[in-house]
């Protein structure tokens, strides 16, 4: 498995998107910390973008990379390689360059603006933390999906309405619950529906540890309420690897079985 890691991670490295990526976040990151002088609302600033962009880049180039090694993948399972070792090999290479990249575009223009010796740096941790376990959960969501559909217009859509769905229309829904069910305790569902969304997971998460009551909404402000910062973050952590081991271990799962 290490092998195919190794294997994966340097192919990716050293492709077009992977360093576009990479680009981005180092041109917006130094483009808000310039025309903010506020450390603070730079972080926030990032943190909108990481939470709605990374999902989208992973569970399309995961979508896409996987459809693309397709006869490739089959090649190698001609070999006596066990199912588990390639698949995962080849999504840890995956969430590994897209981490990599994400943690790299984004630290060198921090640290050039000082944020070891800033009072921030533990937030921006946060967000490099948040932002790889995203990167990690949306690309094996993006292999589970491809793996489960041959067609690669299915999977492709499939895969776009996953990030829709959880990116925007989940909110919606928590709001309509909320409202129909207004008259009764709302907290625990609450708190329930954001563990159920990795994404709402992630907002939330860092805007614990940036302690801002202000631009939690109300399932950030429930789970300051009901768990407090010091527990609140550890807990969100945990939830956020869980959606990391679920989505991989359902993955390994559908390829023990499917007929390649």
């Amino acid at each position: 498995m290490l092998k195919f890691i190794k294997y994966s991670f340097f192919d990716l490295v050293r492709s077009y998107w992977t360093i576009i990526y990479f680009l981005f976040y180092a041109i917006v990151s130094s483009a808000i910390l310039y025309f903010s002088a506020d450390m603070t609302k730079s972080i926030v600033s990032i943190m909108n973008i990481v939470i709605v962009l990374i999902p989208l880049v992973s569970i399309i180039f995961g979508t896409i990379y996987y459809y693309n090694s397709r006869e490739f993948t089959e090649l190698l399972l001609a070999q006596p390689v066990k199912r588990s070792s390639l698949i995962l090999g080849q999504y840890g290479g995956l969430a590994l360059s897209l981490s990599l990249s994400f943690i790299a575009g984004l630290s060198i223009p921090f640290l050039a603006a000082g944020i070891l010796g800033s009072e921030h740096f533990l937030d921006f941790l946060l967000i490099l933390l948040t932002g790889t376990c995203l990167s990690f959960s949306m690309s094996a969501i993006a292999y589970m999906t491809a793996l489960r559909h041959e067609n690669k217009i299915l999977g492709f859509g499939i895969s776009l309405f996953i990030w829709f769905f959880l990116a925007v229309i989940y909110d919606g829904l928590i709001l309509l619950l909320l409202v129909l069910f207004r008259e009764y305790p709302t907290d625990s569902l609450a708190i329930i529906m954001t563990l159920l969304n990795p994404i709402d997971l992630s907002r939330v998460t860092i805007m614990l540890g940036l302690d801002i009551s202000a631009l939690m909404g109300y399932t950030g402000a429930v789970f300051l309420k009901f768990f407090g910062t010091i527990k609140g973050i550890p807990i969100s952590i945990l939830s956020m690897l869980i959606w990391i081991a679920l989505p991989a271990f359902l993955m390994v799962r559908i390829a023990n079985k499917k007929d390649f």
